[in-house]
């Protein structure tokens, strides 16, 4: 009997919890979520010295942040610092740092904890493409791929998540992808590496949920193609529902989602709906679905920097 009671007891708490997480959840979806203050907040952001972490740092620049860039780029992330200044920063500190290589990311990061204190938003935005078929792609390469696009986020985490822990406050920020979230013709090696930051940034999560670390959020972005120059070439087969996403646009949306303290961002808003039908239609439904919107050879027309350059 006692089982029984207690039994429906956990049941009752889950059933009220549970409604009152979705009428929150509908509340929020009506009326704008508070956006938090980070004027003062040390921001670090990987991949600073162009296209998408160069505006996220000009971003920040504007809301009164202290800024910590990073990029193996000295002359680019030096060129974001400068204008990071003239957005309005007071405090912006560059740093070189190859995000591939564990001992220079300890390195830079003890660097940054004695000159600048303790990172409050981290925003793991650096990245890499091949754009090649798996079975074109050197083992360097895959490696490479690994290596800055999901690897980093584990040294970076070393590095800053315990003094987020012992402050009780700080924001874990993930730039993944939409091809983390489903497979791509063409970006076998990149969407394994954005699928790994992904359930890697999710995990985590979930530690500092079940550990009651209320202080730690997290935000996990994942973007269609961004008009950055990363995937030059690449398109898509209805711009309407699925359009190539100018990055003033997707720079603005993730400020957004940080300050409200949002856990998911997808990007369009049809990728939330392609991912419910996902988890249920039949196989050959999604691949005439995928084709008919051109992600099937979304990668057929890329352009490799490198060799453009």
């Amino acid at each position: 009997m006692s089982f029984n009671l207690q039994s429906s007891k956990k049941l009752f708490i889950f059933l009220g919890k549970s409604l009152f997480s979705l009428l929150e959840a509908m509340i929020f979806a009506l009326l704008p979520k508070p956006r938090k203050n980070v004027a003062g907040e040390i921001v670090l952001i990987t991949g600073a010295g162009s296209g998408l972490g160069r505006l996220l740092a000009l971003q920040f620049a504007r809301l009164g942040s202290v800024l910590v860039l990073w990029d193996i780029n000295k002359e680019g992330n030096e060129e974001t610092c400068k204008m990071a200044r003239e957005a309005g920063a007071t405090r912006v500190h560059a740093y070189t740092c190859d995000c591939s290589q564990k001992e220079g990311v300890y390195r830079v990061a003890d660097q940054v904890k004695k000159e600048v204190g303790d990172v409050s938003i981290l925003i793991n935005n650096a990245g890499i493409v091949t754009g090649k078929k798996f079975l074109d792609c050197p083992d360097e390469l895959m490696e490479k791929s690994f290596d800055v696009n999901f690897k980093a986020h584990l040294w970076t985490y070393k590095a800053f998540l315990p003094a987020m822990i012992a402050n009780d406050h700080g924001h874990l920020v993930c730039i993944s992808s939409s091809a983390g979230l489903s497979g791509v013709n063409g970006l076998a090696d990149y969407c394994a590496s954005k699928f790994a930051a992904f359930g890697f940034a999710e995990s985590v999560f979930v530690e500092t949920f079940v550990q009651k670390q209320k202080g730690i959020k997290t935000t996990i972005v994942c973007p269609f193609f961004i008009k950055t120059g990363m995937f030059e070439g690449c398109t898509t087969g209805c711009p309407s529902l699925l359009p190539i996403l100018e990055p003033k646009y997707a720079v603005e949306k993730i400020v957004e989602a940080i300050l409200q303290e949002k856990m998911y961002l997808y990007m369009p808003k049809l990728l939330y709906f392609m991912m419910f039908l996902k988890s249920f239609l039949p196989l050959k439904t999604v691949l005439l679905i995928a084709d008919y919107l051109g992600i099937l050879h979304a990668m057929d027309g890329f352009v490799d920097q490198k060799k453009k350059l």
